[in-house]
């Protein structure tokens, strides 16, 4: 059987991630390794403008140089993506020449809508949605995305900017809680998301979908108040309405990081995070009316995956050249 590899990287605002699949002729992947590495990319200027700092900069590249080593093991093909962070920072020119001068890795930034499409063919990999309506939620650091979709047929694919390090960057100083700022968080991204004139807040769905850090944080913090038994993969995990408000309880009642580092469940490097993670979600289940979301462990990057096997073809001599 001959195969090829290919090298998945998303950049995001939270976190960098990459996915080694190995293409298989007959057009289907299987990821092979995996590589994350939290990095908050992109602060706010007086001006309200994003900008990687110098610092982001430098870090950025050492990451990206230690994730194409792995490519090289692999003898993969690189393709990588920005969002949120990138494509809005006044110096995204800057950042992509120096990471290629430093790494010869090229960057693509997409717009929030091709995020979403691809968010999206990633999801209908992972669960087997072609006979339903779904609605597919991905919350970011820096901006949510929001895909409806008819048995394969995309709706709308839009993308909303709010997002876990965006909002609690903007609302929670040194991210520390206080009843006024959630709430004025929560009402925050209510309005953005209601701002939305592209998405069609009445129509039904069949099923809600939700992927990436936030909204597979609180399937594994509900697991562990629930003393679920752990499974390996969060894949096609579900939890309700109830579930998420028990969570979220939780999280906004511990003001501090410090103290939510220990909530059982969550991630140590994103306790910081989180509540701004979490305000969005509520809103987000209120909006949309949903009692229950199922887990796709699969999104923007498996969707880089799929999208260029469906424009390249399976492997071939010349699959990458």
């Amino acid at each position: 059987m001959s195969y090829k590899y290919l090298a998945a990287i998303d950049i995001g605002t939270n976190s960098f991630h990459m996915i080694i699949a190995k293409i298989l002729d007959d057009g289907s992947f299987r990821i092979v390794d995996r590589e994350r590495e939290v990095i908050r990319l992109a602060s706010l200027t007086g001006n309200n403008l994003s900008l990687i700092e110098e610092e982001e900069i430098l870090r950025a590249i050492r990451i990206l140089k230690k994730f194409k080593k792995v490519a090289i093991f692999y003898n993969a093909g690189i393709q990588a993506r920005a969002t949120s962070a990138v494509r809005e920072a006044i110096n995204k020119d800057e950042f992509i020449k120096r990471v290629f001068a430093e790494t010869e890795i090229q960057i693509e930034t997409i717009n929030g809508s091709e995020e979403a499409r691809l968010i999206y063919l990633g999801i209908s990999k992972a669960l087997p949605l072609h006979d339903k309506k779904s609605l597919c939620i991905d919350i970011g650091g820096g901006s949510t995305e929001f895909v409806l979709a008819d048995k394969g047929n995309i709706i709308y694919a839009e993308s909303v900017k709010i997002g876990a390090v965006r909002l609690s960057k903007k609302f929670f100083d040194d991210y520390i809680l206080t009843e006024n700022s959630i709430r004025e968080c929560s009402d925050y991204a209510g309005q953005q998301i209601l701002s939305n004139r592209n998405i069609n807040f009445k129509e039904n769905f069949d099923v809600a979908v939700g992927s990436s850090g936030t909204i597979e944080s609180v399937a594994a913090m509900s697991a562990a108040k629930n003393k679920w038994e752990a499974e390996k993969s969060l894949n096609n995990f579900v939890y309700s309405k109830q579930d998420l408000e028990e969570v979220a309880d939780i999280i906004l009642e511990k003001k501090t990081s410090k103290e939510r580092l220990k909530i059982k469940g969550l991630e140590a490097k994103r306790a910081d995070i989180i509540p701004g993670g979490v305000i969005i979600l509520k809103k987000i289940f209120e909006i949309f009316s949903i009692e229950k979301i199922t887990i796709s462990e699969f999104a923007l990057r498996e969707g880089i995956i799929m999208d260029f096997i469906s424009k390249n073809g399976s492997p071939s001599p010349n699959f990458f050249s």
